[in-house]
């Protein structure tokens, strides 16, 4: 058992990643290329919702996506996408630049650009 927080409580809990990801959607509200892979481009509202709920959890906050929404099953939930290197890396800068806004601790900021380059490739599905 170790002392050390968690990456959700040394980002600041919640109200961090309620911040990251609406200064994520911001960028990718508008860019067009990207918004077109949304089912509902004009309410982003509940890919809002998730993003930060699965994200909260992943990094040790409450299970509330889970609760709402089971298994985060990424790959098979994002099959349905054209995501090629394009979409990725539109994907990868928007949220490069989401990190950057929130001013993370650099620990903090580090794991989760980590994770967010190994993720997006992870969720590539096309070229």
């Amino acid at each position: 058992m170790t002392d050390e927080p968690s990456l959700y409580d040394a980002a600041g809990g919640m109200p961090f990643f309620e911040s990251l990801v609406d200064r994520f959607y911001s960028g990718v509200a508008t860019d067009p290329d990207l918004l077109a892979l949304y089912p509902e481009p004009n309410d982003l509202s509940g890919a809002r919702h998730r993003l930060t709920l699965f994200l909260a959890q992943y990094w040790g906050g409450p299970t509330t996506y889970d609760q709402e929404r089971g298994h985060p099953r990424l790959r098979m939930r994002h099959a349905p996408f054209a995501i090629g290197p394009a979409e990725r890396d539109a994907w990868l800068r928007h949220m490069r630049e989401a990190i950057a806004l929130t001013d993370p601790p650099p620990s903090v900021a580090s794991r989760l650009q980590a994770y967010f380059d190994m993720a997006a490739e992870a969720m590539r599905n096309r070229g």
